[in-house]
């Protein structure tokens, strides 16, 4: 890859793409050669989102639908898939026969398996035979292997929040065999863009619930990284919330800690595993994180404490379900992808 990358942003006009384009815009290490959006096919960028005008490339760019010999045309070398899940899959085989390199923030790709695949998305995968090739880029976890790929499953929102606490403790055989119990909460964003009775204002205001109980679709991917970190099944139940705010996450994840784990060892196992990772805050003991903390930002704010009592770890982690649960992630996936510094672009607070 050069030193500018030329880049492509396909469902541009949800919230994980519009935050991608945020970030695009402003990179110092990509420009962006084309967006598109079937039903803002035709439409100016800088006068659909009009906090864009000025900024880049937006006052040149319109969006137009989805065709992969216009992208390829276009000079694009990577492009972003922000579309639902379902539709990723049907682009993502002919960019990728077409030499580009795609990052899919969509659950196209995070499974390894089509049979569980089929389990939580009720259908075949329309692409099995590249689920072997497509890396679940995590970046903390799995830098190395995101370096060269070409096709790159960015994880889910709640899955980042989950994952990132639990996998180091993990991998370092201090958590029992216990099922873990996990209780996220996130913005009304995460449901995307498109219209819900649910979601409306008057519905989501002055409300707090818990959905898809008990097998919330981002169970799977949960379920398959625990597993490959422990080397062995990982059980768990998890219950999302929906709370009345535009965007964050924040989740509780309770674990049962080995005999004579003691609450200095999680710690020292985490900053180690953490110490070189730009956008991985570590609160330290009994210090709970603040959505308002990490609004806008690529980190996850990471706090912990040990219920004597209960005989009961509870790991705690912040992060934006836009930000680093999907559109700034993504970013950090293609600046390692492209060998730039993983920070490029993403140091905003």
């Amino acid at each position: 890859m050069s030193q500018k990358v030329k880049v492509a942003v396909l469902g541009a006009s949800g919230y994980s793409g519009i935050e991608l384009l945020r970030l695009l815009l402003r990179h110092p290490h990509a420009t962006l050669v084309a967006v598109t959006s079937r039903t803002l096919a035709g439409k100016a960028l800088s006068d659909e989102f009009p906090r864009f005008r000025q900024v880049g490339v937006s006052d040149t760019l319109t969006f137009t639908a989805p065709d992969v010999a216009s992208l390829k045309q276009s000079g694009a070398e990577i492009a972003f898939l922000a579309l639902p899940h379902g539709v990723s899959v049907e682009y993502a085989k002919p960019l990728l026969e077409a030499g580009i390199k795609v990052i899919d923030l969509s659950a196209d790709f995070r499974l390894r398996s089509a049979e569980v695949y089929k389990e939580f998305y009720a259908h075949e995968h329309p692409a099995p035979e590249l689920l072997d090739e497509a890396v679940y880029a995590l970046p903390e976890i799995r830098a190395e292997e995101i370096k060269k790929a070409r096709l790159i499953a960015c994880p889910g929102c709640y899955p980042t929040s989950i994952l990132l606490p639990l996998i180091p403790l993990l991998k370092a055989g201090l958590l029992a065999e216990d099922p873990l119990a996990v209780s996220s909460m996130s913005g009304a964003s995460g449901a995307g863009r498109n219209a819900s009775i649910p979601l409306l204002f008057c519905e989501v205001q002055n409300s707090l619930r818990s959905y898809s109980v008990p097998q919330h679709r981002h169970l799977s991917e949960v379920g398959q990284e625990l597993s490959l970190a422990a080397g062995m099944p990982v059980k768990l139940s998890f219950v999302p919330h929906l709370v009345p705010v535009y965007a964050g996450i924040c989740t509780t994840t309770f674990a049962t800690p080995k005999e004579g784990v003691t609450v200095e060892q999680v710690e020292a196992v985490l900053k180690e595993a953490y110490a070189d990772q730009p956008f991985i805050r570590l609160l330290g003991k009994n210090q709970s994180p603040d959505t308002k903390h990490v609004m806008g930002t690529n980190f996850v704010d990471i706090g912990w404490a040990l219920d004597a009592r209960a005989g009961r770890l509870i790991l705690m982690s912040a992060e934006d379900n836009i930000g680093k649960g999907a559109s700034s992630q993504a970013i950090q996936n293609m600046n390692l992808v492209c060998g730039f510094d993983p920070a490029a672009g993403l140091m905003s607070v």
